[in-house]
């Protein structure tokens, strides 16, 4: 079955709270409006996480409100010396009162506790600031710092919508973005970290939804540059039917180049070995090397979140749109395995 784009405005769920409207699209064409859902908060799911770099650091960021756990986390990593300090906390039965937007092109999250403060604030033209202060991260260093997200100019999203065969009430609306160029300071304890222009990356990870009572997503995405040119990419696949429209793309110089399945190869007894990533298309051929892995595992009463992520450099061909092949290396990002059970 083709994928279908979609360029009209349309909603993603009908007057009676079903979803309609499959496919997938170059701008967030598809509204979403949370109070027509029909199902149960606790299957309720909204996130916004956004992946940040500099030529020394990688900072992700993520609100995430899943029904009966809200979670909040923070990692900086640095690709110097490989280490990382990470800080979450878990909100029992946040049940959408983490009050994230139902849009990705405006509103703020905002999340103030006694040990925090964190900020994401879409303003005109696509630009976002986030802000945050950690008084006590990692061991006992604060974080603190403003960063500005400024969109490549025309650059594209990747939206998709999915529905789950079995599942008539279950959909994935998401948007993700490798296309931002990132500014601001950053002090992390004694250190200061500088995201500048031509030096400062950023990725957004954007989804709402009504999730099954279980499924295993993988994703992985990168940004950078290969030679003069902006590029990124964001692969993946969950139990979610993308017949319609697929997670995977590569991005030009913030334009879409749309791909079809791509397979994960990796070894699953140690996911520190290279990693090769195949599309069914044969238009994407990668490697990645990781150079360290993160484990999480959240729950509460019968809600399990678990998440295994790996953060190293991309390589590899791409072919373009127009049947060039493209070739990249060195693209600092992330994979990952989300499983959420309910």
């Amino acid at each position: 079955m083709p994928q279908i784009e979609i360029s009209a405005p349309l909603s993603v769920l009908d007057d009676s709270g079903r979803p309609v409207n499959f496919g997938w699209a170059r701008s967030p064409v598809f509204s979403y409006t949370a109070p027509l859902l029909r199902t149960p908060a606790r299957r309720t799911t909204a996130s916004d996480r956004y992946i940040v770099f500099s030529p020394t650091h990688m900072l992700t960021m993520q609100v995430l409100d899943d029904g009966y756990l809200g979670y909040v986390g923070v990692s900086v990593i640095s690709l110097k010396d490989k280490k990382r300090s990470t800080q979450y906390y878990n909100f029992p039965f946040s049940l959408g009162s983490l009050n994230l937007p139902d849009s990705s092109e405006e509103g703020s999250v905002r999340i103030q506790r006694k040990k925090f403060f964190l900020e994401f604030t879409v303003m005109g033209g696509g630009i976002r600031i986030i802000r945050f202060d950690f008084p006590k991260f990692g061991h006992h260093r604060y974080l603190r710092g403003e960063l500005v997200l400024t969109p490549l100019p025309g650059a594209e999203s990747l939206v998709t919508h999915m529905p789950w065969a079995r599942q008539k009430t279950a959909f994935i609306l998401a948007r993700r973005s490798p296309c931002f160029c990132t500014e601001g300071v950053i002090q992390f304890g004694i250190s200061e970290i500088v995201f500048s222009q031509g030096k400062g990356w950023g990725i957004l990870e954007w989804s709402r939804g009504s999730r099954p009572p279980s499924d295993v997503r993988w994703w992985a995405s990168a940004c950078g540059y290969a030679g003069d040119d902006r590029v990124g990419f964001s692969v993946g696949y969950s139990g979610a039917d993308s017949s319609l429209g697929t997670d995977n793309a590569f991005f030009l110089n913030g334009k879409i180049h749309k791909l079809d399945q791509i397979t994960f190869h990796l070894t699953p007894a140690d996911w520190m070995k290279p990693w090769r990533f195949s599309g069914g298309d044969k238009r994407l051929e990668m490697t990645f090397v990781p150079f360290q892995e993160r484990v999480e595992r959240n729950r509460m009463l019968f809600h399990s979140l678990n998440r295994r992520q790996v953060f190293g450099t991309f390589a590899g061909k791409v072919v373009l749109d127009n049947g060039d092949p493209f070739l990249f290396r060195d693209l600092t990002g992330i994979a990952e395995r989300r499983k959420s059970v309910n």
